[in-house]
């Protein structure tokens, strides 16, 4: 099994930057893949980018450019780097990892206008 813990989020005025932080214990060795999530209430989660255990990135098209998700190894973290954030971005943050597939849970980001 794993267990993912989020850390990060806050409070953060437009055009502003946030890093969250997961990390990762338990079977670690398993994963292939890392990602980041989030869901506005109301709505489904929809995903934000993801980095595979060789390092190949992945960004939804709204996020590209602004976000960068990187991975620590050693330290069995991945870290999602937010720059000039919108009020759009608002939304609780979830690290996922698979395999086997798992969720932390969540960090809230909110960005004022």
């Amino acid at each position: 099994q794993v267990q993912l813990v989020e850390s990060g989020g806050g409070l953060v005025q437009a055009g502003g930057s946030l890093r969250l932080s997961c990390v990762a214990s338990g079977n670690t060795d398993s994963i292939e893949k890392w990602g980041w999530w989030r869901q506005v209430p109301g709505e489904d989660r929809e995903w934000v980018a993801d980095i595979h255990r060789g390092g190949l990135t992945g960004y939804r098209n709204s996020v590209e450019g602004r976000f960068s998700i990187s991975r620590n190894s050693a330290q069995s973290t991945v870290h999602l780097r937010m720059d000039n954030l919108r009020p759009e971005d608002t939304a609780v943050y979830y690290c996922w990892t698979s395999p086997p597939q798992t969720w932390g849970q969540g960090t809230q980001v909110t960005v004022s206008s």
